[in-house]
């Protein structure tokens, strides 16, 4: 049966009411801040004495200077109070800002433009808890990915229209400033009447009592989070994606001017291409993902975040030698620039750190909103805010000394890149969740191509027992790429001594085994663990074969199966693997290369999932026989 495209939320009034008002405040967020950079860049002397260098990292901090302020208020507002009613409340204030900044800047008052950017900083960090909040209890499970890569997509697509227009709108001649201050005013109208649509989202702690101690509070919250260690790192990892971000776009302004020579279009060229990165990579997450919480996909951001980052190091420096011809002359508009040497692969890594990025966000998101306590869903949305913010200080502080210090804004790029690399490394290593996911992730999109049959019957909460026909030693892998949550495999105790496949089973968590006869300690140790697991309400698969076919057909299944329920009562899920016969890493004795010639560069797999068994039905036989029916005639 064909899956719903995410777009069909689009249609729904559960989501688009939301969706356009979350955008909208996007926009207006990026018209206003937009417009007022390319004004203090560009035009700078008749505002203000300071360096545009300087107002270009100034202005984004004071921005997120809220969110350290007010994040944890944010949260219990969130938690406590109907979501829709917040959100119009929110949208409210935004009228009210947008209308000092139009006075702003009609009376040419550069501080009540600052204090806009203040206020609209207020705006977002009140805004964030709900938006993220609201989409868990809205959306099933397996819509997260693809809502929050729609949600994602609208963010940047309304950051890059934003940009855009208020970077076209305040350069004008004679009433640019004047049409900027109709258009915030006018969109953020548009917001508060879409918020209006947005359907009831009950409170889930209405009896919370708020503390105004927000330093106290922040704590608190954070505190909470990390009890939970793997939504804690998540949100490390989702405020590093915004020190990343802050560090590189902040340099966009004067990288274009002055590095670049080109004028404010080319800014615009930056940010939209960037922005389009973002949007492409966040809708593709659902594809990749399989419409599950893929984590996998974090480490592969990664990867392209520094690798693209650290290229466009050395783009940049390909290109210095063309532009210093260019810069004794006038600054070139986007269109002239792009036909110099060396500009194209400028834009190529400015799009693929955007798409790297979406890649490397949305996972996280939905992450964060799976495994947190609903209960404290804003409060933990309002933690990781104060981080964002914390993070993304940092980053223009950091900018701010390293280009007092000489730096140059390529060598920006490149300390970010390699700063990049050094803070995955460490958060891989502290959650080998994240580089599991990737390894199987990997596997199944370039070695195999698997097609997942009533993958859906894998419970996405409860303990449980899956069973499995044991075809290859990279069942496993297969089997975890193909669960929504994480599962603790039942193994050999020799194949953890194994150099690489020990260690991704270590790093799994994965319960060593082994037979009564050589290690009767080992055995009844592993039953313990596997009770152990079940009561944390884990899922845990195992292979009731024993070993691994010699043959390619299932042998006979043994009792342990029985002994694990008859402990712990749970449900135990049938499940065939087909097509991984005659694998590099299964006993068949077939000549590998003659296979790989006749099923081409990917191979095809298929995991077939049957219906949960009672534990009271269970018997070896029986679950040989549904396992057998499962498979059928293709190995």
């Amino acid at each position: 049966m064909s899956q719903p495209n995410q777009f069909s939320l689009l249609s729904q009034r559960r989501f688009a009411p939301f969706f356009w008002t979350q955008f909208l405040g996007a926009f207006n967020d990026n018209l206003f801040k937009t417009a007022l950079v390319v004004m203090l860049t560009f035009d700078a002397m008749s505002w203000t004495t300071l360096s545009p260098s300087l107002i270009t990292n100034l202005i984004p901090g004071l921005f997120i200077l809220p969110y350290v302020l007010f994040s944890a208020t944010a949260g219990q507002l969130a938690d406590k109070f109907e979501k829709s009613g917040l959100t119009r409340f929110v949208k409210w204030l935004e009228v009210a800002i947008m209308c000092i900044a139009g006075l702003g800047w009609m009376t040419h008052t550069l501080w009540l433009l600052v204090t806009a950017v203040v206020g609209m900083g207020i705006h977002s960090t009140l805004f964030g808890p709900v938006k993220y909040a609201y989409l868990p209890q809205q959306l099933k499970p397996e819509e997260l990915i693809g809502g929050n890569g729609v949600t994602e997509m609208g963010t940047f697509v309304g950051i890059l229209l934003g940009e855009i227009l208020g970077a076209v709108l305040v350069v004008q001649k004679p009433n640019g400033i004047a049409f900027e201050a109709v258009a915030t005013i006018a969109v953020a109208l548009l917001g508060l009447v879409a918020s209006y649509r947005i359907p009831l989202a009950p409170a889930p702690a209405p009896e919370l009592k708020v503390s105004w101690n927000f330093i106290g509070e922040s704590f608190r919250n954070i505190n909470f989070s990390r009890k939970n260690r793997v939504v804690f790192l998540s949100m490390l990892g989702n405020s590093w994606f915004w020190f990343y971000g802050a560090l590189v776009l902040a340099q966009f302004p004067v990288y274009a001017k002055d590095y670049l020579h080109g004028d404010h279009s080319v800014f615009v060229l930056l940010l939209t291409v960037f922005s389009l990165g973002v949007g492409s990579g966040s809708l593709l997450c659902e594809r990749l993902s399989g419409r599950k919480v893929e984590i996998g996909l974090v480490p592969f951001g990664s990867i392209g975040l520094s690798v693209f980052g650290a290229d466009l190091y050395f783009s940049s420096q390909g290109f210095s030698a063309g532009a210093a011809a260019l810069a004794a002359g006038p600054h070139l508009d986007a269109f002239a620039l792009m036909v110099q040497h060396g500009m194209w692969r400028i834009l190529a890594d400015v799009l693929l750190i955007g798409m790297f990025g979406g890649f490397f966000i949305v996972p996280l998101f939905a992450l964060i909103q799976t495994r947190c306590d609903p209960a404290h869903m804003s409060r933990t949305i309002a933690g990781m805010n104060i981080l964002n913010a914390l993070f993304m200080v940092a980053a223009a502080g950091l900018a701010i000394v390293l280009l007092g210090q000489g730096f140059t804004i390529p060598q920006l790029f490149l300390v970010t890149a390699a700063l990049n690399a050094v803070v995955a490394v460490y958060i891989f290593s502290l959650v080998p969740e994240f580089l599991m996911r990737f390894l199987a992730w990997m596997l199944i999109h370039t070695v195999h191509r698997v097609r997942l049959i009533d993958a859906e019957r894998i419970p996405a909460e409860g303990a449980a027992v899956l069973v499995c026909n044991h075809v290859s030693y990279v069942d496993a892998i297969v089997i975890g790429a193909a669960s929504p949550r994480p599962i603790r495999f039942v193994m050999d105790h020799r194949i953890f001594k194994l150099p690489l496949l020990g260690w991704i089973f270590r790093t799994a968590r994965a319960i060593p085994i082994a037979p009564a006869k050589e290690d009767p300690w080992l055995m009844e140790k592993a039953y313990v663990d596997i009770a152990q697991a079940l009561h944390e309400g884990d899922l845990v698969c195992i292979f009731p074969e024993g070993r691994l076919t010699s043959t390619g057909e299932i042998n006979a299944f043994k009792g342990g199966v029985s002994k694990i329920v008859e402990r712990t009562k749970v449900p135990v899920i049938p499940m065939a693997l087909r097509g991984l016969w005659g694998h590099l890493l299964s006993r068949s004795g077939a000549n590998v290369f003659e296979r790989a010639f006749r099923t081409g560069l990917r191979s095809r797999l298929a995991l077939a999932v049957g219906v949960p068994v009672p534990p009271q039905d269970v018997t070896p036989e029986g679950l040989q026989e549904r396992v057998l029916e499962l498979r059928g005639d293709w190995k």
